[in-house]
Parts: structure tokens; C-alpha cells; sequence
């Protein structure tokens, strides 16, 4: 990684504080687990896969979590000039708008500027990343009933994240030289979602695009 890179993303750029796995514990394992396959070069679609005896669950919620801080430090590096100014709606172009629910203070689908929108989405996911009774932490504390149902939603709002970011931001990117590990965040994140069907086939025509240039899908 060159220095201009390092500067990129380092800490201090970081959106959202990072959340980690306890050591000791089987997601910690599995964590390890997928870091170096992708540390080794290793084939993105085969690294996805479920790997054999492993829980379904586990597997899933230790990519929500990865996916959450990478994103989370993808954001961050353009935040600051994703202001109400320039994003006054949480958009991907002029074909997508996304509006805000969470069923407590926005029980409604609400416009929101995109900034505003992504501080209301970080926090929401990292109260259901850090609740214990979503994402158990304690070996022999099952997931909840609906904890893919759940994951499906986090994972479905996080995607809007890459499609903001590619569609109004990405100069920026260019610019910072780090289109290629954003790049391979989104494909990793994209191999992720088609292989356990996490979000609906049409939340992710918005990059159409993108997937063709660098997942050679059609």
C-alpha cells in the first residue's frame, strides 16, 4: 500500500468506531478464517463460499460486522465533501432516491440530504450490530429467528453506501488513488450477497455498470 493510500484510510478517517470479534470466540476464527483467504490472493467468489460444517448464521454475521467497518471507512474518506451543499438527497443519480425509515423517529419513508442520511444508517446498524440479543456473542446464544432477515435489511441500506459513493463521489476516490481498494470492497461485497441471495437482484441495478466492469457479470 503506498503512503499516499495509508493517508487515505487511516484511523483518524474512520466513520464509525470499528466494531471487533473477541478473541477466543468461533466468530473470531471464522474472521481469521475469511482474512486470509482474501489475504492470499485467493479467488473472491470462492472465498465467499460457506465454508463446509461452518454455520450458515456465523458466517453471515461475521461479514455484516467486516463489511460494516470497510464501508464505514470507504465513507469516510469522502464525507467531507459530501455535505447538504453538494448531496441535498440521499441519492444514485437521478433514476435512484433513497428515503429514510426506522420506524421510530422516521416511521414514514422520508428525503433526507445523503449526509444526514448515512449518519441516521451507521448509527442504526451499529445498535443492531452491538445488541447482544441480534448478535450474540456468547458461545451457545442462538441468533434470533429473524437474523437473516435482519442481516438482508443492513445489507441491502449498506449497498446504497457503494452506490452514492460510485455515482456522486467517485472522482474523489480517483483522486485519493484508492479506486482499487474500493473497487475490491464492493466486488467482495457483491460476491457475498449473490452467493447466500442476501439483497434482491433488483436493489443492485443501480451499478449495473460497475458489476460489468469488474465482476464480468451480466
Amino acid at each position: 500500500m503506498s503512503i499516499a493510500l495509508k493517508q487515505v484510510f487511516n484511523k483518524d478517517k474512520t466513520f464509525r468506531p470499528k466494531r471487533k470479534f473477541e478473541r477466543g470466540t468461533q466468530r473470531f476464527e471464522l474472521h481469521k478464517r475469511a482474512q486470509a483467504s482474501l489475504n492470499s490472493g485467493v479467488d473472491l467468489k470462492a472465498a465467499v463460499q460457506l465454508p463446509s460444517g461452518e454455520d450458515q448464521n456465523d458466517w453471515v454475521a461475521v461479514h455484516v460486522v467486516d463489511f460494516f467497518n470497510r464501508i464505514n471507512l470507504i465513507y469516510g474518506t469522502i464525507c467531507e465533501f459530501c455535505t447538504e451543499r453538494t448531496c441535498p438527497m440521499m441519492s444514485g443519480g437521478p433514476k435512484y432516491e433513497y428515503r429514510w425509515q426506522d420506524d421510530m423517529k422516521y416511521k414514514k419513508p422520508t428525503a433526507l440530504p445523503a449526509p444526514q442520511y448515512m449518519n441516521l444508517l451507521m448509527d442504526w446498524i451499529e445498535v443492531q450490530i452491538n445488541n447482544e440479543d441480534i448478535f450474540p456473542t456468547s458461545v451457545g446464544v442462538p441468533f434470533p429467528k429473524n437474523f437473516l432477515q435482519i442481516c438482508k435489511k443492513i445489507l441491502c441500506r449498506l449497498f446504497r453506501v457503494f452506490v452514492h459513493v460510485y455515482i456522486h463521489h467517485f472522482d474523489r476516490i480517483i483522486l485519493m488513488g484508492a479506486e482499487a481498494h474500493v473497487n475490491t470492497c464492493y466486488k467482495h461485497f457483491y460476491y457475498f450477497v449473490t452467493e447466500l441471495n442476501l439483497i434482491d437482484r433488483k436493489e443492485l441495478e443501480p451499478l449495473v455498470s460497475v458489476r460489468h466492469r469488474y465482476c464480468h457479470e451480466t
